[in-house]
């Protein structure tokens, strides 16, 4: 069984591209709705990879 914290490190170390990659979508495509999309597909992945961890 993995534990909480190791859950939330995985989360947290999402964090980063969301910030990073949410402001080079802005750059390239200067809509705020191209950004929710891109956070939508990697609050998906972020959610797969933490439910995959053992």
């Amino acid at each position: 069984m993995t534990s909480i914290s190791r859950k939330l490190g995985a989360l947290i170390i999402f964090g980063v591209p969301a910030i990073v990659g949410g402001g080079i979508m802005y750059h390239f495509f200067p809509s705020y709705t191209a950004i929710t999309i891109y956070e939508i597909i990697l609050g998906f992945a972020a959610l797969g990879v933490v439910s995959n961890l053992e």
